[in-house]
């Protein structure tokens, strides 16, 4: 098993679409990258921790490859918009991959300029991981629980 880590906007809309997809194990909601440590959603939501709202995604690495998924990562959120995703605005909102390795942020940042040649603004932010911490439990799959389905994402082909 591996893990990759992705903050697309809200945790909620990204954990739903990657944990529909094959290989994918499971997907956590939490936060990364900030200077707090075991934040709580009420301080992240004010954007002044320094924290993305982050998911892991646990994947067999012989079912789906990094690269299917960072893929997927890109197509499920807007990649372009700055300081937010849809109406969430902030900076805890942020579109960032946090890679492991220099493989990860290799491929991640090879996708990144296949789409700049296509035209977008990548507003994705590459960083190395830091402490992930799990946000708490009544976010972990949000939408699954609730019956809903996101309204910040939605599945967007750029590959």
């Amino acid at each position: 098993m591996n893990s990759a880590y992705y903050a697309g906007g809200c945790f909620w809309g990204v954990e739903y679409y990657m944990q529909k997809h094959a290989g994918v194990i499971s997907v956590v909601s939490g936060y990364m990258g900030g200077h707090l440590d075991n934040p709580q959603y009420a301080q992240v939501k004010t954007g002044t921790t320094g924290h993305y709202e982050c998911v892991r995604v646990d994947y067999n690495p012989l079912e789906v490859s990094y690269e299917r998924l960072t893929k997927l990562f890109f197509e499920i959120h807007d990649p372009v918009q700055k300081n937010g995703q849809g109406y969430d605005i902030g900076t805890q909102y942020r579109s960032a991959i946090f890679y492991r390795d220099e493989s990860e942020k290799e491929i991640a940042s090879n996708l990144i300029e296949v789409l700049k040649s296509k035209g977008y603004d990548v507003a994705t932010r590459l960083l190395p991981v830091s402490r992930f911490w799990e946000a708490e439990a009544y976010h972990q799959d949000y939408y699954d629980n609730n019956g809903k389905i996101p309204d910040c994402h939605s599945y967007v082909k750029r590959f």
